[in-house]
């Protein structure tokens, strides 16, 4: 039967510490290039907030547009562009219960100790580069020190984690996309002298009134020596597009529309659990003709129904829950998040494995509640 396995790559990500303030350690496009040789800065232009404000006269149409019949090059184009830019704002863990995790003590400046003010959020830059013609991206999460004082002082950087999609430097096992700029990847990582694989379930939704808001859930989920999987805890990322891509040589400032949110008020769970009314798109990656690591999410036609208990949801700021369930007869694990957009509108994306820990398919959907 053949499908996607996720295997362990001890190279899927990279921490790198940034040892000193120094503004002009952040690399320049030309670094970049020489980098990622493949690469290249496409030409095409686009006024994003004119896109946004047709869009946000059109609220009561699908959230997901019907892509089944764009071919998958137009599709990935669009999506490339879509994608690509700085995307800037703040990011948090949370444990598996849905509690917010504090930053560590070395990194919280001697004042908020001093005043017993606990930090839960990172700043953190996404400067995103998809190429429009060769289903190729990368991108890097780089967490900013808390600072206290002008944001001039918050340059610099704590760590950067790198992800690279297709191409020879290919670092994810399954990925997911649609036209829109909504994604889904799997990210496999195994550490050195350790038989523990994690994976890194990546879901990133993006307001379809807003184009230039988005929100990344990452469930980072254990795999024991049963290939039973079990959430080890969750990433929050809450960013706003702000500009085209630059490699991250610039902070979004006060053109950021979004503040620190790990220790806000979270979703009730009486708006996420209930009957919805789905419209879905799905990838195969199991017994699919496309063996492909790389899928488009296509529109399926129909609405299904389904009956999300509560009992089964981790509860987050910003509208945002988590779930990993198992099917009742064992056979598959559902691990899946929503964003509730407003009350009865809800945008989920999905990832079904199977008994062995295979990826069977990745479902995202646009649901409204009702009977």
């Amino acid at each position: 039967m053949a499908g996607v396995v996720v295997v362990a790559s001890a190279s899927a990500t990279t921490l790198i510490p940034i040892p000193s303030p120094n503004r002009t350690l952040i690399p320049t496009i030309p670094q970049f290039q020489s980098q990622f040789p493949s690469f290249r800065f496409p030409s095409f232009r686009f006024n994003r907030r004119a896109s946004i404000m047709s869009s946000a006269t059109a609220n009561t149409a699908p959230i997901h547009q019907h892509n089944a019949a764009i071919s998958t090059a137009d599709c990935w184009s669009e999506f490339a562009r879509n994608i690509s830019g700085e995307w800037d704002g703040f990011g948090a863990d949370f444990t598996i219960h849905g509690k917010p995790i504090e930053l560590p003590e070395n990194v919280v400046p001697n004042a908020y100790r001093d005043w017993e003010v606990q930090v839960f959020d990172w700043q953190t830059q996404c400067p995103t580069l998809a190429q429009p013609d060769n289903s190729s991206a990368v991108y890097k999460l780089i967490k900013l020190l808390p600072t206290v004082g002008c944001e001039a002082d918050a340059a610099t950087r704590w760590t950067i984690d790198e992800r690279v999609i297709g191409g020879p430097d290919n670092m994810v096992s399954a990925f997911a996309y649609q036209s829109n700029g909504c994604y889904t990847a799997v990210w496999s990582t195994q550490k050195p002298g350790s038989s523990t694989i994690v994976l890194e379930l990546e879901h990133c939704l993006i307001d379809p009134r807003d184009k230039e808001s988005r929100v990344r859930i990452v469930q980072v989920m254990g795999v024991d020596d049963n290939k039973r999987l079990a959430l080890k805890n969750i990433k929050v990322f809450v960013e706003q597009w702000y500009g085209p891509f630059r490699n991250g040589d610039q902070l979004g400032g006060c053109a950021i529309r979004d503040s620190a949110f790990a220790k806000t008020q979270t979703l009730a769970g009486s708006q996420a659990s209930g009957v919805w009314q789905c419209s879905n798109s799905v990838a195969k990656f199991q017994d699919s003709t496309d063996k492909s690591f790389l899928q488009q999410l296509v529109k399926v036609d129909g609405v299904e129904k389904l009956v999300r208990n509560e009992e089964h949801l981790v509860l987050l700021p910003k509208n945002l829950w988590s779930s990993v369930k198992e099917t009742e007869d064992g056979g598959e694990t559902w691990c899946e998040v929503g964003w509730v957009l407003e009350a009865g509108r809800n945008i989920t994306s999905k990832c079904i494995f199977s008994r062995n820990t295979e990826l069977k398919e990745i479902v995202t959907s646009s649901e409204t509640s009702g009977v």
